[in-house]
């Protein structure tokens, strides 16, 4: 049996309708959750340290950056995992 599932709009087409007046309220569905402001924090890192993640940077071909926040939403998860706890504080 075929799949009749609507092909997804473009965002270019909804701002457009939106420009014009239209009522575009059937595109969004309320079930997603918005993300929260970025909070920007200073951490101080030994140069050994710095070099283990730039190193581990280049072989992910990411950032410095991404490489720190992975290791830490990691050890974030398995700290949960052996406490058989969830966080305290719920994403939005």
């Amino acid at each position: 049996m075929k799949s009749t599932r609507k092909q997804p709009v473009a965002a270019e087409t909804i701002a457009r309708l939106a420009d014009k007046g239209k009522d575009v309220s059937r595109f969004f569905t309320n079930s997603g959750h918005m993300m929260g402001p970025i909070q920007r924090v200073n951490v101080d890192f030994a140069p050994p340290m710095l070099n283990e993640l730039d190193n581990a940077a280049r072989e992910l071909n990411i950032s410095r950056q991404a490489v720190i926040k992975t290791l830490i939403r990691q050890a974030l998860d398995q700290h949960y995992l052996a406490t058989a706890r969830q966080p305290a504080v719920k994403e939005r």
